[in-house]
């Protein structure tokens, strides 16, 4: 231990000389007038939101860029608590208390302070949404007054908050949005219908429970719309509303059968569709003229059911866009695309199986696609459970089957992964994978063009427009000439 002694003097007053230096640049503060704090943004912008809904939290960065230190004798929230934002600066909540304000906060040279701001707006008794503004006020010990604008459109919303549905109702177009928080459940016995027009904003934690009926009443002028409540944005180009998994989604549990959902769009969730094991035997399930798009999870999953799909469109989910497994599919001009962007591991287009039970599936004039060069996949059982299964009149992206399995492939059109001209994408009219715009229309030089069945083809498309009779488009959409 003694050998160490003579160290001790030098650590010292090396540490003494390090105290005193940076206590000498630390305690320098300017008084130029020039001298002015620097910010990440000029302005925070909170889009449009929800009356007595807390907003999602923002944030900027305060720097001290200037070559000494500054001191700001107040942060100030200019309207107190007359706008509905609410601040933290540095860990400080600007508050009633305080005065909505914090002073003497110190930004050493080359130092920063991050500011946190949220919004909960009141009600403005106005059916289209107010503007909402206020301002941070900096003032520095040199006089200088810095300011950032708070903004945001508010609009007053009809909040359901763990809604039951014990006897039957109905649910319209309404001025107002209408924002279901914690979920909204139908019991058994009950019929939720959701008229033309009908717009509901999911919360994070809500999901559509159905025990009893659901009927979504859309029409092509007026889609029934399910979506999430999240009206900001990730980024400047990519609003919530084209995120994943913003919602829960819909589930159609046991005891629901006779569910019909026309001209509807569902977006956003986390699983589309989720239907529970149940009667084969009895029609679960109706989807006509409908949309399910950009899942956390699958579009449509069911399992041991009885489901009608036609002239629908299910796109970009993280797991398969359809999945069956056992009971009886019967799908007709549908469109299953799988070009989902958040994540490359992402499921098949079209997924059957006939393991929960024997699935009998009859797949017609229906388009099946995506980035990958396989986006069928099917396990078909054994003995009784094996899989009873027709492909007709499909564009498929999926290997030419062997001759063993081509008596369920009747006037298939499987894509040519290497055929860059006439596959995937190619298919549609957009497909923007830098700001994630997605238009699943036909494109004019898709091979889905006058390829389906005349005879068995629908009479009218997605849209609402009506077939060509004599060469009518594979796919949910019918290509306007």
């Amino acid at each position: 231990m003694m050998r160490f002694k003579w160290l001790l003097p030098i650590i010292l007053v090396a540490f003494a000389g390090f105290t005193i230096s940076s206590c000498t640049d630390d305690d320098s503060f300017s008084a130029s007038s020039s001298a002015r704090l620097s910010f990440s943004a000029d302005s925070i912008r909170m889009d449009t939101v929800f009356s007595n809904i807390p907003t999602a939290m923002k944030s900027l960065w305060v720097y001290n860029r200037t070559g000494d230190g500054l001191r700001c004798t107040s942060i100030r929230l200019e309207r107190g608590n007359q706008s509905g934002f609410r601040v933290n600066v540095d860990g400080t909540y600007l508050g009633q208390q305080g005065g909505f304000q914090t002073q003497n906060v110190e930004l050493r040279k080359g130092d920063s302070i991050r500011v946190f701001v949220e919004l909960t707006s009141p009600e403005n008794g106005r059916l289209q949404p107010v503007r909402l503004e206020d301002n941070l006020l900096f003032t520095l010990e040199n006089g200088n007054v810095q300011r950032v604008h708070l903004d945001a459109y508010s609009w007053d919303a009809q909040l359901l908050r763990n809604v039951r549905i014990e006897k039957d109702a109905v649910i319209g177009a309404s001025p107002n949005p209408i924002v279901i928080m914690g979920g909204l459940t139908v019991a058994p016995g009950a019929t939720l219908r959701l008229a033309a027009g009908a717009c509901l904003y999911f919360h994070s934690d809500a999901r559509l429970d159905v025990y009893g009926r659901l009927l979504c009443e859309g029409s092509p002028e007026a889609n029934v719309v399910l979506r999430g409540d999240r009206t900001d944005r990730l980024f400047d180009y990519l609003p919530y509303d084209y995120v994943s998994g913003q919602w829960q989604g819909i589930r159609l549990h046991g005891s629901s059968f006779g569910n019909k959902i026309s001209y509807t769009d569902i977006h956003g969730t986390m699983d589309g569709i989720s239907i529970d094991s149940t009667e084969a035997s009895r029609p679960k399930l109706e989807l006509f003229s409908s949309t399910v798009h950009n899942c956390q999870g699958y579009g449509l999953k069911a399992v041991n059911a009885n489901v009608l799909l036609e002239n629908s469109q299910i796109t970009n989910t993280l797991k398969d866009c359809v999945y069956l497994n056992g009971g009886v599919a019967t799908v007709n001009n549908c469109t299953f695309a799988q070009f989902y962007p958040f994540d490359g591991n992402r499921g098949a287009a079209f997924s059957f199986a006939s393991t929960s039970g024997k699935l009998t599936l009859s797949c017609t004039n229906t388009l099946i696609t995506g980035y990958a060069d396989d986006v069928l996949t099917g396990v078909k059982g054994e003995g009784s459970n094996a899989a009873e299964y027709l492909f007709a009149d499909c564009i498929i992206r999926t290997p030419q089957v062997s001759e063993d399995e081509s008596a369920h492939f009747k006037r298939v059109i499987f894509e040519n992964p290497k055929d860059t001209a006439h596959t995937g994408t190619k298919h549609f009219a957009k497909i923007d994978t830098e700001k994630l715009r997605y238009d699943f229309r036909l494109s004019p030089g898709s091979a889905a063009v006058d390829k389906a069945d005349a005879a068995t083809a629908a009479t009218s498309d997605r849209d609402g427009n009506a077939r060509n009779d004599g060469k009518p488009d594979v796919g949910a959409y019918e290509l306007k000439h």
